[in-house]
């Protein structure tokens, strides 16, 4: 069934859902409610493909493409960012296109060439940072976005329009089902999250190249020109810009969204998790409410980076396991490294029946290994289970959660 949509004068949306449950993104991170891969045509004097979609969807795609022309040939092709998702289509575009004339960067042909993509040097057109075209009524700047979230990236501005083509910038995950604009759902009900996982785990690493990128639009492009956000995943934005841009410069400079703790537990025998929730409980007799509870066992690591991202302290409850970190903690602090997080507050409960070595060892891990984050003095140790003597620990843990978290 086609999915071809009107986004703009001239423009059209080729996307396809691909709802598959099962799926992991990029081999990784779960997708329960699947993703969109969006592609967008310019139907002007001249026609002009942006970016194509994953080999899943590459027929419904090519479908919509023909559909979309109408008759017409493909005159140009740009092409964002190379990363399969978007790419795995150039070559069946070449082929049933081969007069077409792409337009990329030094770095796009040099990874296509890598992908075993070779266009002809008289069908290519290599474009530099802020290079303008013309293709018609419409008139376009483009601009490099490196590293937002591979280095080859580059986003383009439709003058005319106002439409920038964002490439990864401003997606998410989440099928669209026919509800293309960021008006047509409530998003801050059911895309927020689904926004933020997108962004924090996928381009969260590269902050300081989000901010460069933001910068751009601002002084370059200017902010007051673009009408419309068109991401290769999730909606196109067209109703307040702002709104999202503020959630990009707060993520992308790893600040807290809301005031609020992550209890993050492992628990081998239902004794650590017991402390995790007496804590819950004793912080919500202190009237601290924003809590979310993650049990690191059944909780894919994605889901406690998003949380991570959105709140401003987070408590470790982790058992000693063979005298380290219990493994799928560990694995969650090494994400946090991995992604460069910073600004925020820990504490910290161990529990060990013989040999507590998981609180030093967090503790370690989060001052050496991590950046500009605050580790409360007051830590919770247990020996196999929560007792009487964990109780004056345990209320020195509250009261200095408390104390941070209304300072």
């Amino acid at each position: 069934m086609s999915t071809v949509r009107k986004v703009a004068e001239d423009i059209y949306y080729l996307g396809v859902d691909e709802p598959h449950l099962d799926e992991l993104f990029e081999g990784i991170h779960p997708i329960p409610e699947g993703v969109s891969y969006n592609a967008y045509l310019l139907k002007d004097e001249k026609t002009v493909l942006f970016d194509t979609v994953d080999r899943k969807c590459i027929d419904k795609f090519m479908g919509n493409l023909k559909e979309a022309l109408g008759g017409r040939t493909l005159d140009y092709f740009i092409v964002q960012h190379m990363e399969p998702d978007h790419a795995y289509g150039i070559n069946h575009v070449l082929e049933v296109y081969p007069d077409v004339t792409v337009i990329a960067n030094e770095k796009t042909f040099m990874i296509m060439h890598q992908f075993g993509v070779d266009v002809a040097p008289e069908k290519k057109h290599q474009i530099e940072e802020l290079d303008t075209m013309s293709f018609g009524k419409h008139n376009f700047v483009f601009a490099f976005a490196p590293m937002v979230h591979w280095p080859e990236v580059m986003v383009s501005f439709d003058t005319t329009t106002g439409c920038l083509f964002s490439a990864d910038a401003f997606g998410s995950f989440g099928t669209l089902d026919g509800n293309l604009f960021d008006d047509e759902v409530d998003y801050d009900r059911d895309w927020h999250e689904k926004a933020r996982r997108y962004f924090v785990n996928i381009v969260g690493k590269y902050g300081p190249h989000v901010q460069s990128i933001l910068g751009k639009a601002v002084n370059i492009i200017k902010l007051e020109n673009i009408k419309m956000f068109l991401p290769t995943h999730g909606h196109v934005w067209r109703s307040d810009l702002m709104y999202l841009v503020n959630k990009y410069l707060k993520w992308s400079a790893y600040e807290p969204e809301e005031t609020g703790v992550l209890i993050a537990y492992a628990s081998m025998y239902g004794n650590t998790e017991k402390a995790a929730y007496t804590l819950k409980k004793m912080l919500e007799d202190k009237g601290i409410t924003n809590i979310t509870m993650r049990n690191v066992s059944y909780t894919d690591v994605s889901y406690l980076i998003s949380d991570t991202f959105r709140l401003s302290h987070v408590v470790i409850a982790c058992p000693t396991y063979n005298l380290g970190i219990f493994p799928l903690m560990y694995n969650y602090l090494t994400r946090l490294k991995s992604l460069n997080v910073k600004n925020r507050t820990f504490g910290i409960i161990e529990n060990g029946s013989w040999a507590p070595k998981a609180g030093d060892l967090i503790h370690e891990f989060l001052d050496k290994e991590l950046r500009e984050m605050t580790i409360l003095d007051d830590r919770v140790t247990i020996n196999s289970s929560l007792s009487e003597f964990n109780d004056s620990e345990m209320e020195s843990l509250v009261d200095s959660l408390v104390q941070s978290l209304n300072s």
